[in-house]
């Protein structure tokens, strides 16, 4: 008898713990959320059309820095896709071809303050109170976006007069 009532006492165990993790899992879910096969279902996965071609970054002249980023980010790859020293000019000049407006951008002088190349040139785009900025040099091309400083400018330091 004894061996019966183990098995009764495990059984009655069992039961409880499964009604306690059925009561743990029904808590993961809200009244407002309903528990159906549509909300449970996991979506499946889209494979891409084998037709879809990627389309290049564009200009978007009405757009602040956030929208422009990737356009800003190929046309500078570009530059140093056809000239890997290139230079401040080398930027402005390609980034206006592109679209960009001369006048609301700087860039740093390509030379130091006794006559060496610098290691880095940085340049940079204003877009209505946002900043595409750009990098090169020794550590390689790097760009971000932020905000105009008070000073309505992108750049902290010397620049250069942009001239040409």
């Amino acid at each position: 008898m004894h061996g019966r009532r183990s098995a009764r006492v495990r059984g009655v165990v069992v039961i409880v713990a499964l009604v306690g993790v059925m009561g743990l899992l029904a808590g993961c879910t809200t009244p407002d959320t309903p528990v159906s096969p549509e909300t449970t279902a996991a979506a499946p996965a889209l494979a891409p059309s084998p037709s879809a071609t990627p389309t290049a970054p564009t200009f978007v002249a009405e757009g602040d820095a956030d929208a422009n980023m990737a356009y800003f980010v190929s046309v500078s790859q570009a530059v140093l896709a056809g000239k890997p020293d290139a230079g401040g000019r080398d930027f402005i000049d390609q980034l206006v071809a592109a679209g960009f407006d001369k006048s609301r951008m700087e860039v740093t002088p390509d030379t130091t303050a006794v006559g060496l190349e610098a290691d880095n040139v940085q340049f940079s785009v204003n877009l209505n109170g946002s900043c595409l900025v750009g990098q090169s040099g020794n550590v390689g091309f790097h760009a971000f976006t932020t905000t105009e400083m008070s000073t309505g400018t992108c750049l902290i330091g010397k620049t250069r007069a942009i001239d040409w």
